[in-house]
């Protein structure tokens, strides 16, 4: 079975940093991908960064040069460092896994990822 733990949201100031932990565990595949999205209320769920199994990695251009994503395979545990953030970055971010090949880079789609944790709140106030 699949799970995916997120944690780390919190409340920042405009300007600031959070790092995201999203332990993931029962993937068991040479092909797996896992992204990380979010959604603010209203809007439809965004697809933010991914990483695949070789180590590819997407972004999307609303996070590009802000937000990136690494990997600790020791500790099963994806991380989503976010930098520089603004109170439009206030959403439920969730991590999302795929077993299917390929995925990541070639798409942040919701749809195309299978597996989903609880998801963690980020606020950003002004």
């Amino acid at each position: 079975e699949v799970q995916l733990v997120e944690s780390g949201g919190g409340s920042v100031p405009a300007g600031g940093f959070l790092r995201l932990s999203c332990v993931a565990s029962g993937l068991n595949s040479d092909y797996y991908s896992i992204g990380w999205f979010r959604q603010a209320p209203g809007k439809e769920r965004e697809g933010l960064t991914c990483i695949s199994a070789d180590d590819d990695t997407n972004a999307a251009d609303s996070v590009k040069g802000r937000f990136t994503i690494s990997r600790d395979n020791a500790k099963d545990t994806v991380y989503l460092h976010m930098n520089n953030l603004k109170p439009e970055d206030t959403a439920v971010y969730y991590c999302a896994a795929t077993r299917r090949n390929p995925i990541c880079p070639y798409s942040l789609h919701f749809f195309d990822y299978e597996y989903w944790g609880q998801g963690t709140q980020v606020t950003v106030s002004t």
